[in-house]
């Protein structure tokens, strides 16, 4: 789907003299508030912005301050999984 935005000839030559490539800049933005809100995963938001790696997905996420959801008791888990498998 492609989706159309309009913007003053003005306004639009001062995000671009800013930000350059204006529509990936907003498709960023998009895609960013969407993981931010819960709407899309990390794995979406890197297949939305054609993102080679979960490195590259983690940087575009981290500029726009959109965090990995990570709570306690993920930590918990994890280091609970960890102490399972590790060798003794």
């Amino acid at each position: 789907m492609e989706v159309v935005l309009s913007v003053p000839d003005d306004i639009l030559a001062k995000l671009q003299e800013q930000w350059g490539d204006l529509p990936h800049h907003a498709l960023e933005a998009l895609a960013a508030e969407a993981y931010r809100a819960g709407i899309l995963t990390a794995a979406e938001v890197q297949r939305m912005l054609g993102l080679a790696s979960r490195w590259e997905t983690d940087a575009v996420l981290q500029r726009a301050g959109a965090y990995l959801h990570y709570s306690e008791g993920d930590l918990q888990q994890d280091l609970a999984t960890l102490s399972r498998l590790s060798p003794r």
